[in-house]
């Protein structure tokens, strides 16, 4: 694709003689921004409801289990490791219900082409959008791990702390963050509408763990327990917990038997890195066009 000529001329309405901060503010900036957005920060008292609900939801199994901790004494409750495939409902309301904010708005009223002008480029941007909703979904998730964590310090718990857990918990939600973010703002930036953004999100998330729950039941149920495990990976939870908690670290899988074969959590890793770059190369392929326009 050939260089953006445009360019923001001064025409003498009003001139600016502070400092010019470049391209490297601009992308913070905007990252900044989207990320105030996607929290509601900065828009209407109605816009912070649903992600601040959400937060309050993702904190309460880890008030919880420290409460079991502290009247038992002894673990208990959920572990760090399995926070995001239990709550994986949670984050995929999150996910669809704020990944339109941050794309559907500059696709419906035609800006782009204003960012292009300069010195933002799509790159700029694509990075910027998915930096943004990235860190949200990475501080939904490490939130409350952590909080988790510092009660399970605090309560003080017979033998040793799980520190090992925590940070391999931390590693996936980084992965999580990572995946789940490409997947769900590629899939939003196709419609300017973010309704029709939010649906196509959440249809894409219950699409593939339903279809992964009922064809490895039916492969179990079939006694095909080789090809079962395999099934699981159309979910991409368990797609993450497969290629970073289990292959990566082998911690144990967030559910029992589910990957029997060891070549699995390799296949898992090199799936999640293919789903990535797809959903990267469809976004700079959708905002090529549209800020062509």
């Amino acid at each position: 694709m050939s260089e953006s000529t445009g360019v923001i001329h001064d025409i003498g309405y009003r001139h600016y003689e502070g400092v010019r901060l470049g391209r490297g503010h601009a992308v913070l900036a905007l990252t900044v921004h989207s990320l105030r957005g996607v929290f509601g920060l900065g828009r209407t008292a109605r816009a912070k409801i649903i992600p601040f609900l959400l937060v309050g939801v993702m904190m309460v199994p880890a008030v919880v289990s420290i409460a079991v901790m502290a009247l038992a004494k002894q673990q208990g409750g959920v572990a760090y490791t399995d926070y995001a495939v239990m709550m994986q409902a949670v984050l995929a309301i999150f996910l669809a219900s704020q990944s339109p904010y941050t794309v559907a708005p500059d696709l419906r009223f035609r800006v782009l082409p204003l960012y292009m002008s300069r010195p933002v480029t799509i790159w700029d941007y694509i990075i910027a959008k998915l930096a943004a909703m990235m860190t949200a979904m990475f501080l939904l998730l490490a939130v409350p791990l952590t909080v988790l964590f510092i009660g399970e310090l605090l309560v003080d718990l017979p033998g040793d702390p799980l520190t090992g857990r925590y940070l391999i918990s931390m590693a996936g939600a980084v992965f999580y963050a990572l995946l789940l973010s490409c997947l769900g703002v590629a899939i939003a930036s196709f419609t300017p509408r973010r309704g029709l953004g939010v649906a196509s999100v959440i249809a894409f998330y219950l699409l593939t763990s339903a279809v992964s729950a009922v064809l490895s039941a039916t492969l179990e149920s079939m006694g095909n327990d080789t090809a079962a495990p395999w099934a699981r990976l159309i979910d991409p939870f368990l797609l993450v917990d497969a290629a970073v908690h289990v292959g990566i670290f082998g911690a144990a899988p967030a559910q029992s038997g589910v990957y029997s074969s060891a070549a699995l959590p390799a296949v898992a890793a090199v799936i999640m890195v293919a789903l990535i770059a797809l959903s990267v190369t469809a976004l700079i392929l959708r905002y090529r066009k549209a800020a062509s326009r």
